[in-house]
């Protein structure tokens, strides 16, 4: 933000403030037709509602995080708490980091561009900036992240854009307004290499540097965290981290290369605290290390943007985001940063931690509530994730869909005002307290054990996420925690998409043919002489000589090659491998689908008992046969039988290999010792289910007369699932 502006923006804070302060004269709006409920009313109602459940268990909801949402929060509760004297863009940034909100500024829309080839790219990022698009966002392919050459790439374009050389660079950035617009690419371990080409192809072009905006991005210990180890020992990944730091400064002072992301943590199943913590540890380590090459805390602070995911709890999503600006300024000030370095940028997308891959189009749906809660919350940019971002590249439709969430949310709902919305809220501000101390106290965890990277190689973190993890899956296999078309409410007529796999081989034939063309048209002697350079150059001329070393025509391999000579071994922790919450539930369903496309439409039936009229035994019927079509299995319904005989005879006719008694537990202690038996007889190497919990007076003898185990809420719906598959001989 330029010098003008800025005291714009504070003179407009300033008059509204004065404003605010001289009107003493209210209006009085009498409320005396209203009768204020006590809290012990409002309770007492909800317990007459509750029908004898437990108020406390039934009222109270505990997140991964440790902390307990209460049915109801009050002004009495909050009044110590609220934000009567922070305003936006002051103090320590809780309501925001500019005063002006998005008023005058929108957040940014940052759809990311990740087609394989660069020319497709580029037609993409022109699309994307006519349809709404406000920030050019570049998503670079697994083999660019780790600094190798398309030839050497084992799935070239895997993840996004497959970018070797400054010739695809410039084909890239082809036609884009770089002056206008600001530029997003995440570079991988380092930054350096990735900005060379960019700053070639830009000089090649005629632009001044200066006139480049955004971030081309580095995070070393988020590399490190996602793959287990680095390309270069992490000394050197912070030199050249310096070193492209030191060079933005000096050449392109509105550019970022430094992007702490939360994406490995999220995406290992973190839960909100420690994705927040350890991205703060993160952060604490690049200044330090900046710090000790030479620069001031301002200089590196300033360099540094947050990336962080928005994940399920809508209420949680926006505490965090409003929590972790007071506790980023609160750090950078220990440090003696400024005000100006003090302001944290953030960057999110939603987690792809709780996308499915079976019904994708509710993947929308979460899509668009984890963008509200970032925009709540506070973002500067956003980039929404197409609905099929589980299954492959998103398509015209699907990318259309995800940058028309964020232009309805600006132009259509009025989200640009007013300046933080969730200010002064009772729930959010109790939220805000409570998870900025948490983060504020796992941040000290991590600090106290010697920072982010010795927190890694001991391997601190990846147990509290692995924790998490494992806590996320077994409330999932209860189904305390819903994943709708999932584990929940499957859609048996569902068709999956088409991942629509690209020709890897191909397409890296044909980078390779590209690559080998403009290689075959440089200056060997001019550019032999700019890599000795580069492998020569100090701290202060590295990025120049990389910048040169790419005009000259080195590869991005090459480049890596050239800054890592004699550096030594890299450091190896163990991993935080991604996952999704649906995953173990989308793998029983693809091994059912396997097997009957195996086995000529062969599955596991089940056959529903279902004992006396509809409405005796309907709940359970349907309650049982949604249970057990999450695992894709067929169900074979009916509408009752009145007697036991009847019931017997047509199970047997099924051939099923499982069946569940359906009726009610006022009937169950005469049906089942009588039904059980017969059912045994009729089948007698099937499973049989019983369509509730058992009382614990009754569990015994209702497993005595040949039920083997029992569906209800309670019931591990995944292992009951698991084990029909292996009974059945699907899992191999």
């Amino acid at each position: 933000m330029g010098n003008e502006a800025k005291e714009r923006e504070d003179l407009d804070l300033r008059a509204i403030l004065q404003k605010s302060e001289a009107q003493t004269d209210f209006p009085d709006v009498p409320l005396d037709e209203f009768t204020p409920p006590t809290y012990a009313e409002w309770k007492a109602a909800c317990e007459a509602l509750l029908k004898g459940a437990p108020f406390d268990k039934k009222m109270y909801t505990k997140t991964y995080e440790g902390i307990t949402f209460e049915p109801m929060y009050t002004r009495a509760g909050t009044e110590e708490i609220l934000p009567k004297h922070s305003y936006p863009g002051m103090f320590d940034f809780l309501r925001g980091t500019r005063p002006n909100g998005y008023i005058e500024k929108p957040w940014g829309i940052a759809q990311a561009c990740d087609e394989t080839l660069p020319e497709e790219t580029n037609e993409l990022l022109l699309h994307e900036a006519e349809k709404g698009s406000t920030i050019y966002h570049l998503r670079l392919d697994t083999a660019t992240l780790q600094n190798r050459d398309a030839k050497d790439a084992s799935k070239v374009g895997d993840v996004g854009c497959s970018v070797t050389t400054t010739e695809d660079m410039h084909t890239v950035l082809n036609g884009l307004r770089l002056d206008r617009r600001p530029f997003y690419v995440y570079a991988g371990a380092s930054a350096l290499p990735m900005l060379a080409l960019t700053a070639a192809a830009v000089r090649a072009n005629g632009m001044d540097t200066k006139k480049l905006s955004g971030l081309i991005g580095a995070d070393p210990l988020g590399e490190l965290m996602a793959n287990g180890t680095l390309y270069a020992p992490i000394a050197t990944l912070y030199d050249e981290m310096a070193a492209c730091a030191r060079w933005a400064g000096k050449h392109a002072p509105q550019l970022c290369t430094v992007f702490v992301r939360s994406d490995a943590l999220s995406r290992g199943g973190a839960n909100d605290v420690q994705e927040v913590a350890s991205a703060l540890a993160t952060g604490v380590a690049y200044i330090r290390a900046m710090m000790e090459r030479g620069l001031t805390i301002d200089e590196a602070a300033q360099q540094i943007f947050f990336g962080f995911s928005m994940g399920a709890n809508f209420f949680l999503q926006v505490a965090k985001l409003r929590a972790v600006r007071p506790i980023w300024a609160q750090i950078v000030r220990a440090f003696g940063g400024g005000e100006e370095a003090q302001r944290i940028h953030i960057h999110a997308r939603p987690a792809l931690f709780f996308k499915t891959v079976y019904d994708p189009y509710v993947n929308m749906l979460r899509n668009t509530t984890e963008i509200f809660s970032g925009v709540v919350g506070g973002i500067d940019s956003f980039e929404n994730a197409p609905f099929d971002e589980p299954i492959r590249k998103g398509d015209e439709f699907s990318r259309r869909i995800a940058r028309n969430v964020q232009i309805m949310l600006q132009e259509e709902f009025g989200l640009l005002q007013p300046i933080d919305p969730a200010g002064g809220s009772w729930a959010v501000e109790s939220l805000t307290k409570e998870i900025g101390e948490k983060i504020w106290a796992e941040f000290q965890a991590i600090e106290g054990k010697g920072g982010m990277m010795q927190a890694l190689k001991d391997g601190y973190i990846q147990s509290c996420v692995e924790k998490t993890l494992q806590e996320r899956f077994k409330n999932l296999e209860l189904r305390r925690d819903r994943i709708v078309g999932n584990n929940m409410y499957p859609n048996m007529a569902e068709k999956r998409l088409d991942p629509r796999p690209e020709d890897t081989k191909a397409l890296r034939a044909k980078r390779n043919e590209e690559v080998q063309a403009y290689l075959a048209d440089i200056d060997a002697p001019q550019k032999a002489a700019c890599m000795t350079a580069l492998r020569k150059a100090g701290a202060g001329e590295v990025a120049e000589a990389a910048i040169a070393a790419a005009s000259s025509g080195a590869t991005l391999a090459e480049l890596r090659a050239a800054l890592s000579d004699g550096t030594g071994e890299a450091e190896c922790v163990a991993a935080i491998r991604p996952h999704r919450w649906s995953e173990r539930y989308e793998a029983l369903r693809m091994t059912t689908e396997a097997y009957r496309a195996t086995h000529d439409g062969d599955n596991v039936r089940i056959f529903l008992a279902n004992m006396g009229p509809i409405p005796q035994h309907k709940a359970r019927a349907d309650f049982s046969a949604s249970f057990l079509q999450v695992g894709a299995f067929d169900v074979l319904t009916n509408e009752g039988f009145k007697e036991t005989d009847e019931a017997a005879a047509a199970a047997r006719d099924s051939h099923a290999d499982a069946v569940v008694i359906c009726s009610t537990d006022a009937t169950y202690p005469d049906l089942v010792p009588e039904l059980a038996p017969k059912l045994r007889a009729a089948l007698p190497s099937a499973t049989i289910y019983l369509a509730g919990a058992a009382p614990k007076d009754l569990e015994q003898a209702y497993r005595e007369a040949g039920v083997d185990d029992f569906i209800s809420v309670r019931a591990n719906c995944y292992k009951i699932l698991r084990f029909l598959q292996d009974k059945k001989g699907m899992i191999q």
